[in-house]
């Protein structure tokens, strides 16, 4: 069976495009969400995963309609053939039920590893910078701005456990889970760290 899944940003956006595609396609069934790129919280693509099954195909207008990030996308689709589901994206020749297109999705997944490990790299400079700078200042509070923008990619990524998290970072645990929550979302104690530099930047662009 195909399944289609669809998703638009915004309530004043429409399915037509995409839902005109799926149906000529095939698809059976189809489902959609009205959330931004970033949402972690998808409950239609969640459905489409629960019914599919071994043999089934999911099928997307773009690839993006699937993913928060490329590093997402490869997780979701490894998921998915682990249980014998494939993917096939419309509009960017990608169905991983071919050969060509699980060695397309196979350069994705090279790309996506070298996306962590860029980050992870900036991540590293950032936090040797920051300790520059509190060595240079006086003593570094427990969580600064910079680790904390640090944590929030981190712990976006699925792939990294929240342990080794905070110990790249130099914090405890409880620590880095008190300003971030395991999908890498600042929580409430995060607010004062974030708008301090807002309410900096706002003043100096002021003056």
């Amino acid at each position: 069976m195909l399944i289609g899944y669809m998703r638009v940003s915004t309530g004043e956006q429409n399915f037509d495009l995409q839902r005109d595609g799926l149906e000529r396609a095939g698809c059976e069934k189809i489902y959609d969400d009205v959330c931004s790129g970033r949402a972690t919280e998808r409950p239609g693509l969640a459905k489409a995963l629960e019914i599919a099954r071994a043999g089934d195909v999911l099928v997307v207008w773009k690839l993006d309609r699937i993913g928060r990030s490329l590093a997402h996308v490869v997780a979701l689709v490894s998921d998915l053939q682990k249980r014998g589901i494939g993917l096939k994206v419309l509009t960017g020749d990608v169905d991983t039920t071919t050969t060509t297109g699980r060695l397309v999705f196979g350069i994705f997944a090279t790309l996506a590893e070298f996306e962590r490990d860029l980050i992870h790299e900036r991540t590293m400079a950032g936090l040797a910078a920051a300790r520059a700078r509190g060595r240079a200042g006086g003593r570094p509070r427990v969580m600064t701005r910079q680790k904390l923008k640090a944590a929030m990619a981190m712990m976006a990524d699925q792939d990294n456990a929240a342990r080794d998290v905070a110990s790249q970072l130099g914090v405890s645990l409880s620590t880095l889970y008190a300003y971030v929550d395991a999908k890498g979302q600042p929580r409430a104690r995060a607010d004062e760290l974030l708008t301090k530099r807002r309410a900096k930047r706002d003043k100096t662009m002021q003056a």
